[in-house]
């Protein structure tokens, strides 16, 4: 049976993590300081864990101390708003959502993530882009709600989350128009030609490698990058070919900006949501997880 929360004790282990210390917040809350210690060291025995680390007389929260305070803010931000909203002094806040996505995923898909949310239910939407392990150390710490990536975590990092594939598509080399002589001979025709390609926070450079490797091609790689948009305005720039899967060029060959200089047999993009088990599950984000298609 899950254990009952004390809501004082809850707002007491706010008051302390937001002061910084017990004797700030005994001061603030007019408590003694033994009084307020005891409090504290009863709602971790009910909650079975360890909201601080005592560090040289000083409190810092543990990893799990921090998601406690999450949910604290939280739940008193919510429950001042019922206040307000029971006195009729202002309109209910919307459902807050954070979509994370790598830098890699293309923008068009945010924005079709973004309108699925928004027809699912009016709801303010927070978007973070950022690394891998960023994302999912949001993701797993509950802060951040689902994730939009093209590469699945492995082994510990896996731990408590789950995945679902939203697209697979075919990857081709994207070029400027210049390049277009290289049709003839492709793949070898490529070999020593400068390329733009993913870094190694994507499964698709993995891919890449092996694919050249197979191949026995020269890779002259001379820009890095995980932003799709930065690395189609470096292809029309003609800085250097683009491997990139088809569905995130459309605009750009259908303007003549990019040239297809050919597919790589066997290499797919896919795309996932990724998304943390939770005792209350998110319910748009839990609706978006099983719903979202591209």
């Amino acid at each position: 049976m899950t254990p009952w929360i004390n809501y004082h004790h809850l707002f007491y282990f706010k008051t302390i993590a937001e002061e910084g210390s017990v004797s700030k917040a005994a001061e603030k809350l007019k408590l003694g300081q033994p009084t307020l210690s005891a409090q504290l060291k009863q709602f971790e025995e009910v909650l079975g864990i360890l909201l601080f680390e005592r560090q040289h007389k000083k409190l810092i929260l543990t990893e799990q101390g921090k998601i406690a305070l999450d949910y604290a803010k939280n739940i008193f931000k919510m429950g001042s708003e019922m206040y307000e909203v029971l006195h009729d002094r202002v309109k209910p806040l919307r459902p807050h959502l954070h979509i994370g996505a790598l830098d890699s995923i293309p923008k068009q898909i945010i924005l079709e993530l973004v309108q699925s949310a928004l027809k699912l239910s009016p709801c303010q939407i927070t978007l973070s882009e950022g690394k891998s392990d960023e994302l999912l150390r949001e993701l797993a710490a509950h802060r951040m709600d689902i994730v939009a990536t093209n590469f699945l975590p492995m082994g510990p990092d896996a731990k408590g989350l789950v995945s679902r594939s939203v697209i697979k598509k075919n990857v081709a080399f994207y070029a400027a128009p210049k390049f277009k002589k290289l049709l003839k001979g492709f793949p070898k025709s490529i070999s020593g030609q400068p390329l733009i390609f993913p870094t190694y926070d994507s499964k698709l450079r993995y891919d890449l490698d092996h694919w050249a490797k197979v191949h026995k091609l020269e890779l002259d790689i001379v820009i890095e990058s995980q932003d799709i948009g930065v690395k189609k305005l470096m292809a029309i720039s003609g800085l250097g070919l683009m491997p990139t899967a088809t569905h995130t060029v459309p605009r750009q060959m259908l303007s003549s900006e990019l040239v297809e200089i050919g597919k790589l047999q066997g290499v797919h993009e896919e795309l996932f949501l990724l998304s943390a088990k939770r005792k209350v599950p998110h319910p748009i984000a839990a609706r978006i997880f099983e719903s979202f298609r591209v």
